[in-house]
């Protein structure tokens, strides 16, 4: 079961991060082009915060049956010693869940702009900066496409 569901997780990061690529277009497009704001551009948002929410619920089910998750519980003064385990519970969790924070907050923060410009503006902003924290936070180390 844990080898399929960090499969799975594996499979929906690169859903997340194409989310996030097409939603950071849209914005930079948008706010560089002077565009209007339209239902696509929402769309796009949209669909970057469903796949990272996705993938945070993958994420904690991944947490519950990971056998790493329970090494670092049975003896917690190694956390800070294996670099894999500080990795995964001292870096790669809480800063994918401050990101997911900053993309909720990006995209509530894009629809109440008042003006077409802002809503771009705020998107692009916090999309990069979401995006910027994701790539620091996976871990390239690991095959890509696991079981390939």
């Amino acid at each position: 079961m844990y080898n399929v569901i960090l499969g799975a997780h594996n499979i929906v990061r690169w859903l997340v991060l194409v989310a996030a690529i097409w939603a950071m277009i849209r914005a930079y497009s948008g706010w560089l082009g002077a565009r209007t704001w339209t239902p696509a551009d929402k769309q796009a948002g949209f669909f970057f915060t469903t796949t990272f929410d996705t993938q945070l619920l993958i994420g904690i089910i991944l947490v519950v049956v990971s056998p790493l998750t329970h090494a670092a519980a049975a003896n917690l003064a190694a956390i800070m010693s294996t670099d894999m385990l500080r990795f995964f519970i001292a870096e790669h969790i809480p800063l994918m869940v401050l990101a997911l924070i900053v993309v909720h907050v990006t995209s509530v923060l894009a629809q109440r702009a008042p003006e077409d410009a802002g809503k771009f503006k705020r998107s692009a902003l916090g999309y990069t900066l979401a995006l910027v924290m994701v790539a620091v936070a996976i871990p390239w180390w690991r095959p890509l496409f696991p079981g390939l």
